[in-house]
């Protein structure tokens, strides 16, 4: 069994996470320019006013009642429409691709890390870095063992890092990857 994760410092929102495959993979989709606090306790949200959580219902519901749902406040994101939407469209991708099993995207048919990357990076909402942050979270702390997943979700898979939310195991780990994610904009501003 692995651990509980320990994202958003809402108990309630990182037990979804840790327990529901899809939960994950949803507040991955939303971590961008949101916290990644914010972005993790979307799925949660979804959930409380949606009175259910599977991919289907998710998928299923109309457009306008999902844009709703996205800025009832506490708003689940703060592009509403356009995360509603992005949301809606990964839900259909689990549901058509997957059967509905957000987890067999990595597990169906023992697939190796090259392979859950490319799987990954076929979903809606999902580029490169978004699908490797994400690989190295599943190895790091979901207990993937698909060979090749470290080199495949490199730099992210680095032992000792706090690059993403695939290190973040507690409050003191959340401020170092800050800090990294600060120096890296810092960094990248100073090259332009």
């Amino acid at each position: 069994m692995t651990a509980a994760l320990h994202i958003t410092g809402d108990p309630e929102a990182d037990e979804l996470l840790s327990s529901d495959p899809l939960a994950l993979l949803i507040g991955m989709l939303l971590d961008q320019q949101v916290a990644m606090e914010t972005a993790f306790a979307g799925p949660a949200k979804i959930r409380e006013r949606l009175g259910r959580f599977d991919a289907e219902s998710i998928a299923d519901d109309s457009a306008d009642d999902m844009s709703q749902l996205f800025r009832t406040p506490p708003a689940v994101h703060r592009y509403p429409d356009s995360m509603a939407g992005r949301t809606q469209a990964l839900c259909r991708a689990v549901v058509d691709q997957w059967g509905g099993d957000a987890s067999a995207i990595w597990t169906e048919g023992d697939p190796q890390g090259s392979e859950i990357l490319r799987r990954l990076k076929a979903l809606p909402g999902f580029g490169d870095q978004k699908a490797k942050i994400f690989l190295a979270l599943l190895g790091k702390q979901r207990g993937l063992t698909a060979s090749g997943w470290e080199k495949a979700s490199a730099p992210y898979s680095e032992e000792g890092s706090h690059r993403s939310v695939a290190d973040i195991v507690d409050a003191a780990s959340l401020t170092k990857v800050r800090e990294f994610k600060k120096a890296a904009k810092a960094a990248a501003k100073a090259t332009k």
